[in-house]
């Protein structure tokens, strides 16, 4: 209706001819003027009102459409949550995840955990601990085999197994798929979606299994980053477990909230 009303406005049949009148003989101004520019005024006021709300909603519908590719995988959230997502990837590092597990309870967050089949079977009394401190389980594949590289029946196969290992463990169904190293294919995502998964990547690398990751340059690497409506990648190594409490504390005095990955989207409204 405000559109119709700016197109069809014109500015000229608000003023009546004794309108331009500005004086009469006594020098006074004309009534009809002042309340012809007073409505002038007030339409202008709301036209730039909705001008402005049009281009910031556009402006976070474009920042959340380059959060998901173009094949479906899922980067992060929309931008305007507030929120962002933890998620840790796990094929090793047992010893370190019990450490995560307290800061964590400590500084009352709860993230996304993406183990490993082969993990999860080795290390079940871990992955009780994950869950029953109430954070997200996901699937990352049974033996970190590179979805490019292998058929797409082994990768379906890759999911399913660590699905019923998981499920075995836990007596829950995943439904997050996160790839061995962010390693996916157009048909990836497709096939993961005909099993109920969603596949996840991120916004946000810590890359601490890269040699000279201290947890300094951990948290240089993540806090770099604009984290509204990120999802952030970790693996349970000694020095992420040392950059934890500052990165927690530095996330949330940007005024964002750490979440898990399925609460990040459902804020989001992915589907």
């Amino acid at each position: 209706m405000l559109k119709k009303l700016l197109q069809n406005w014109d500015g000229s049949k608000l003023l009546t001819k004794r309108s331009l009148l500005v004086w009469d003989g006594s020098k006074r101004r004309d009534k009809v003027f002042i309340v012809a520019l007073a409505i002038n005024l007030c339409i202008v006021t709301v036209l730039g009102v909705q001008l402005g709300l049009n281009i910031s909603q556009n402006l976070n519908q474009q920042l959340y459409v380059s959060t998901i590719t173009q094949d479906g995988a899922i980067r992060g959230g929309k931008p305007a949550t507030s929120m962002a997502a933890i998620a840790c990837n796990v094929d090793w590092g047992e010893a370190e995840i019990p450490k995560m597990i307290d800061i964590f309870r400590e500084n009352d967050v709860k993230i996304s955990f993406f183990p490993c089949g082969r993990w999860a079977e080795k290390n079940p009394e871990v992955l009780r601990q994950m869950y029953g401190a109430g954070h997200e389980i996901g699937n990352h594949g049974y033996g970190h085999k590179l979805c490019t590289q292998i058929g797409m029946e082994q990768s379906k196969q890759e999911i399913l197994k660590t699905e019923t290992a998981i499920n075995s463990i836990l007596g829950i169904k995943t439904n997050l798929f996160a790839p061995p190293s962010g390693d996916y294919k157009k048909d990836t995502v497709a096939m993961a979606e005909d099993l109920g998964y969603k596949t996840i990547l991120w916004t946000a690398d810590t890359v601490d299994w890269k040699e000279g990751s201290t947890a300094d340059v951990i948290k240089k690497r993540v806090l770099k980053k604009d984290l509204n409506g990120a999802i952030i990648l970790m693996h349970p190594k000694p020095e992420t477990v040392k950059a934890l409490p500052e990165l927690i504390a530095e996330i949330e005095k940007q005024g964002i909230k750490l979440v898990t990955v399925s609460e990040l989207l459902a804020a989001s409204e992915v589907r």
